[in-house]
C-alpha cells in the first residue's frame, strides 16, 4: 500500500470533480470570455465580501503579483522568517519586485503586532528601505500547519494603518484554518488588502489560486498577471473543479486535521521520536531522536515500506494529510509507527 504524505497537492481529482470539469463551459478567459472562470471569481469575490477576484495557475504567482502591486523596486515588506514569501517562492520577491525582505522572528510562522511596528523603518531615513507591505501566512506551512489568533491579525491591521502599510494574506491553506478556528472568509475580507487562496491544497483541485481584492487592485493585477506569464485560455475545465470544490471539499478538512492529531499522538508515544510540534490542521512537524536513528535513515526506511514523508531541513520532517488519505492508510500508518 502506497502511502503519499509528501504535501495535500498530491491528491487526484475525485468522480465529481471531474464529472464538473467534463461539463464545464468554458471560452478564452485571456479575453475574459469563459464563463467558468468568471463564475469562480465571482464566487470568491463573494465569499470574502470583496469587489473582484482573479484566477492564478500557482499560489506562488498570486502572491508574487500581490507583492508587485504593493510595493516599488527599493522598499522592503515585513514577514515571519517561516514566510512562504521568503522560503519557498525562488527569491521572487527580489526579482520579481526588485523588494527586500525583512524578517521577524515569530513563533511557529507567527508574529506580534508589537513585532511588526518594531521592524517598520523610519520613512524619513532615507538609509534603509522604505517599508511597505505586511505579508501574513495562515496556516503557516513551515510552522506546522499552526492557525493566527484572529485578534492580532486586527492588532496587526491597526499598525499598518498608522504606518500606511499594506495588507496582504498569503492564504495558501486559509481553508483548513477557517474549518479548525470555525472563522469566516467575510472577517479575513473586511481586514487585508489582498488575499491569496489556494484550490490545489486540501481542496483537491489540479491546479489553481485566486487574488481577491478591490476592483482596482485586481485590475492592475490582470496586467501583472500578463507580464509573469499567467494568462490561460480555456482555463474553465480548472476553474470547474474549483467551484466543485469550494463547495463540497471544505467541511471535509476537520476529517484531515482528526487524522492529523492522531498520527501526532501516535508520534509521541514512540522513542525514535524527539518532539512533535502542535497540531491545529493537516500538517504535522517532528523532529527524530538522532541518537537512536538519523532523519535520513527514517525517512528511507519509512520509503522501503511505501510510505513518503518528506523534509523541512533542521532536522524536521513533516507529514500532510488529505482528502486521498484513506482510512485503511490511516491505520497502516498508525500500525506501522508502533511497530518501527
Amino acid at each position: 500500500m502506497k502511502v503519499n504524505l509528501i504535501s495535500d497537492t498530491v491528491t487526484k481529482p475525485s468522480k465529481g470533480m471531474m464529472d464538473a470539469i467534463l461539463s464545464a463551459k468554458v471560452g478564452d478567459d485571456v479575453f475574459k470570455e469563459d464563463p467558468s472562470v468568471n463564475a469562480l471569481e465571482e464566487k470568491v469575490a463573494e465569499m470574502f465580501g470583496m469587489e473582484a477576484a482573479l484566477f492564478f495557475p500557482s499560489g506562488t504567482m498570486t502572491n508574487q503579483t500581490a507583492i508587485k502591486l504593493h510595493t516599488q523596486p527599493g522598499e522592503q515588506l515585513i514577514c515571519d522568517k517561516y514566510a512562504h514569501v521568503f522560503n519557498y517562492e525562488g527569491g521572487g520577491v527580489s526579482f520579481n519586485s526588485g523588494v527586500s525582505c525583512r524578517l521577524v522572528d515569530g513563533y511557529r510562522g507567527m508574529m506580534t503586532a508589537t513585532q511588526v511596528e518594531h521592524a517598520i523603518n523610519p520613512p524619513d531615513f532615507y538609509h534603509s528601505p522604505l517599508s511597505k507591505l505586511v505579508c501574513i501566512e495562515n496556516t503557516t506551512n513551515k510552522g506546522g500547519g499552526a492557525c493566527w489568533d484572529f485578534k492580532e491579525l486586527e492588532r496587526i491591521k491597526a499598525v499598518c494603518e498608522k504606518h500606511n502599510l499594506k495588507y496582504h494574506l498569503d492564504g495558501a491553506r486559509l481553508w483548513n484554518a477557517l474549518v479548525a478556528k470555525e472563522e469566516t472568509a467575510e472577517q479575513y475580507g473586511a481586514l487585508f488588502d489582498t488575499i491569496s487562496v489556494c484550490l490545489s491544497k486540501g481542496l483537491g483541485c489540479p491546479v489553481g489560486s485566486v487574488l481577491v481584492g478591490d476592483k482596482d487592485t485586481i485590475h492592475q493585477a490582470l496586467r501583472i498577471r500578463k507580464i509573469l506569464g499567467g494568462g490561460m485560455r480555456q482555463s474553465g475545465f480548472l476553474a470547474a473543479a474549483g467551484i466543485f470544490a469550494l463547495d463540497e471539499h471544505i467541511a471535509r478538512l476537520s476529517e484531515d486535521h482528526k487524522k492529523a492529531l492522531e498520527i501526532g499522538l501516535a508520534l509521541e508515544t514512540v522513542s525514535y521520536v524527539k518532539k512533535v510540534e502542535p497540531i491545529e490542521t493537516n500538517i504535522i512537524i517532528f523532529e527524530i531522536d538522532e541518537d537512536n536513528i538519523s532523519s535520513d535513515a527514517f525517512t528511507e526506511k519509512l520509503r522501503s515500506l511505501d510510505i513518503h514523508i518528506i523534509s523541512m531541513g533542521q532536522g524536521k520532517l513533516r507529514m500532510v494529510t488529505h482528502m486521498d488519505y484513506t482510512d485503511a492508510m490511516h491505520n497502516y500508518i498508525l500500525e506501522t509507527l508502533q511497530h518501527l
